[in-house]
């Protein structure tokens, strides 16, 4: 916390100086020093009223504009993506196995665990290839693993914002 005689008459008067001439908050505590910091100054221009500055080029000032023109670039963007591909016309070269190699106790580490059939059936079985694509083979990780377009998390982002 700041002492109350740290605000002397030759501070304040270079605080409003350096504050009309668009000084940051930051700036001033260090040119002041001697344990006056930023929300200390911060405080100091409030209570001065110094708040507005006029004439002076205010940080931060047009990022409204900036944010608007980035958001529209980013809507064209995303339009000019191509729809994804439809479920396993990733890996065409490799066709989907009709029956299965392993089963549920059998299947061992590195091998594909895509379930074939129906669960209750007697004839269940999982696919057993060699997995390439976290637990499964490669075809099955090509309909297991859907591509996410490249600006996904940015849209997540800016929902959250909203």
């Amino acid at each position: 916390m700041v002492a109350r005689d740290t605000w002397t008459d030759d501070r304040v008067e270079t605080l409003r100086k350096l504050w009309k001439d668009g000084a940051s908050a930051s700036q001033i505590a260090r040119d002041l020093g001697a344990g006056i910091t930023r929300n200390a100054v911060i405080g100091k221009i409030h209570r001065l009223g110094l708040s507005g500055r006029t004439g002076a080029r205010l940080p931060g000032a047009g990022r409204a504009d900036q944010r608007r023109e980035r958001r529209a670039r980013l809507r064209s963007r995303s339009k000019s993506f191509k729809a994804l591909p439809p479920p396993g016309a990733a890996s065409p070269r490799l066709p989907l196995p009709q029956s299965g190699l392993a089963s549920v106790v059998t299947v061992r580490l590195g091998q594909c665990r895509w379930p074939i059939g129906d669960p209750l059936a007697d004839d269940f079985c999982l696919c057993g290839r060699t997995a390439t694509r976290g637990a499964y083979c490669a075809p099955h990780g090509a309909l297991a693993y859907r591509p996410v377009e490249r600006n996904h998390l940015v849209k997540l982002a800016g929902r959250a914002l909203a």
